[in-house]
């Protein structure tokens, strides 16, 4: 048992329910982190582009996680905005092998965190460098500089390369994001204005 459960247990607190959005482009592979992240059990063999979004759930050791799947097609990405109140944690998976669309990342990305449901939140955002295992990937720190992640100063942050096909990477950010969570939406009481 580890240290934040030993701790939600003394305090009586049981397992929270925490909503997640996972964004990014096309073809970064949210859908497959989110599968990866499932139990074995419940993972998809063949993995399809998402259309429009899906929901899935998965449990941590502590929490409970709400994923909303948000399709990254640009036809679609204009209704990623009306998940944003309910988002209190963001995963934005980045193809670091895709340099052409970095631009296109960071775009979104931009029009993400200038939205009045998020830019006033202090909502933790997780990013996956994913497609490591890919010939021309960026390591996360150049994915770090071409999204210019040092200027989100508003916001606790943090970028896992990632290969989501094999899962690696995926845990040390469920981990960050599972710590952050648990402190912010556990411990403290709910801001009424997030």
């Amino acid at each position: 048992m580890g240290l934040l459960d030993r701790l939600s247990g003394l305090l009586g607190l049981r397992k929270k329910e925490v909503h997640v959005l996972c964004l990014g482009l096309d073809n970064s592979g949210k859908t497959t982190i989110i599968n990866k992240l499932k139990p074995s059990n419940a993972q998809s063999q063949d993995i399809v582009p998402t259309i429009g979004f899906s929901i899935e759930k998965f449990k941590s050791s502590s929490l409970s996680f709400t994923v909303f799947d948000m399709s990254g097609q640009g036809r679609y990405r204009n209704l990623w905005e009306h998940y944003y109140k309910e988002g209190q944690a963001i995963i934005f998976v980045i193809d670091s092998s895709d340099r052409l669309r970095m631009v296109v990342a960071k775009e979104e990305l931009d029009t993400l965190l200038n939205h009045p449901d998020i830019k006033h939140r202090r909502i933790p955002i997780l990013f996956f460098a994913n497609k490591m295992d890919l010939r021309d990937s960026v390591t996360s720190v150049k994915v770090s500089q071409l999204l210019c992640l040092e200027n989100i100063k508003d916001k606790p942050w943090h970028i896992c390369a990632s290969d989501a096909i094999k899962g690696e990477g995926l845990q040390e950010g469920v981990d960050w994001l599972q710590g952050f969570s648990i402190i912010t939406y556990v411990l403290q009481p709910k801001d009424k204005n997030s």
